[in-house]
């Protein structure tokens, strides 16, 4: 018997790769929703027998669909695919009706395995991944595991700092990373097609999701994720682009420059001061409101989310960050001079705006990765098989 199967994401791109991740001979009839509202209105429509459904949408998001399913006891099995991995993530998801928890990127086999755990697929050849101890291992990274210990986090952190030591030359100034790298004028000019956006955005949501998780469990909160925002833009546009961070709200900023084998930018951590007092009580610091208490608790948090981040993009494009010095922008100044000293160096960059909040506290912080126009080329060319 056919089953009804629907894939709600707001990405072109992990739509595709879920659809080629189904198992093998699964007799299914594949629907697609592009948000949760569209999702909604695919199972009243009887197209949704089963959803894997995708956490970090617009309109409506995948707590809101799971609340709608209670509410209105709609008739589908739903196993979440996400890339907030956060533990709270997954116990509100749980909480809520879904039958499994999957991390972003997807990986066929778990697909599989969770599938036939929970009886929705079956297949009599699952004998070699039933077997395999591989295929165990990896089917506990299913689940979030909501056990850890602070100790683990500690090491986490310290593993990421050490993981993120610069191995390029230590004289390298941040500046120098974007302002060096020039694109030869015979090149052709670089543009960002709507797929290629959507790839970058979805890259972005998994690495995201992974800085943000380690954010969580290090600061025991639960970590508002957005949906990563995408532009190619002139340099000189980039402070209109900052405008919603920026609310007339005087900001603290450290930038790091990051570089590998064709590819080179900058990550720009911006943290609204008056967030300082309370991410200094969840980290444990004795605040004094000093600047050296303040630049300690930026670099740190920079440590921590920009590492993480990057880390996580060059797992997904199998490509390694070398990083230099962290480097203090500024403290206590709108986020437009913050960037002003830089701007005049840069031309095209490709940027990605990631604004992280926390639940139940008024903490904003943005992080920005910033990628040179030549980078582009080099990134695409990663890209693409994911596309196809």
């Amino acid at each position: 018997m056919t089953t009804k199967l629907l894939i709600c994401d707001d990405s072109n791109m992990a739509r595709k790769q879920v659809a080629r991740s189904l198992p093998d001979g699964w007799d299914v009839e594949i629907s697609f929703a592009t948000n949760g509202a569209e999702g909604v209105e695919a199972i009243k429509a009887g197209k949704g027998d089963v959803l894997l459904l995708d956490l970090n949408m617009p309109v409506m998001d995948g707590y809101e669909v799971l609340e709608a399913i209670l509410a209105q006891d709609l008739p589908t099995i739903t196993v979440v695919i996400s890339g907030d991995i956060q533990p709270e993530a997954h116990k509100r998801v749980t909480g809520l009706g879904a039958l499994g928890f999957i991390q972003k990127p997807i990986n066929k086999d778990i697909l599989t395995k969770v599938l036939s755990d929970y009886g929705v697929f079956s297949n009599e050849d699952l004998n070699e991944l039933q077997d395999s101890d591989e295929t165990s291992k990896t089917s506990s990274t299913t689940a979030v595991n909501t056990d850890v210990t602070a100790e683990t986090v500690v090491e986490e952190v310290v593993e990421t700092i050490e993981r993120v030591t610069p191995t390029v030359n230590h004289d390298l100034e941040h500046s120098q990373v974007l302002s060096e790298v020039e694109t030869p004028a015979d090149e052709p000019e670089i543009s960002l097609s709507a797929d290629m956006r959507d790839c970058y955005q979805e890259i972005a949501n998994v690495a995201m999701g992974r800085a943000g998780d380690l954010l969580a469990r290090l600061l025991n909160v639960f970590v508002e994720l957005p949906i990563p925002n995408v532009n190619f833009i002139e340099v000189s546009e980039l402070r209109m682009a900052l405008k919603d961070i920026e609310n007339h709200e005087s900001t603290s900023g450290v930038c790091q420059g990051f570089i590998s084998a064709g590819i080179s930018g900058e990550a720009l951590l911006i943290l609204n001061d008056s967030s300082f007092k309370d991410v200094a009580s969840l980290m444990n610091y004795q605040y004094a409101e000093d600047m050296g208490t303040e630049l300690e608790l930026l670099m740190d948090l920079a440590n921590v989310l920009i590492g993480a981040c990057l880390k996580g993009m060059s797992e997904q494009l199998d490509i390694q960050f070398s990083q230099g010095h962290p480097e203090v922008l500024g403290q206590h100044r709108q986020i437009s001079e913050l960037i002003a000293n830089n701007a005049n160096k840069w031309k095209k960059t490709l940027a990605i705006e990631i604004s992280y909040s926390i639940e139940n506290y008024p903490i904003k912080c943005d992080l920005l990765l910033l990628f040179t126009e030549q980078s582009m080329q080099t990134l695409n060319n990663k890209l693409a098989y994911l596309i196809d």
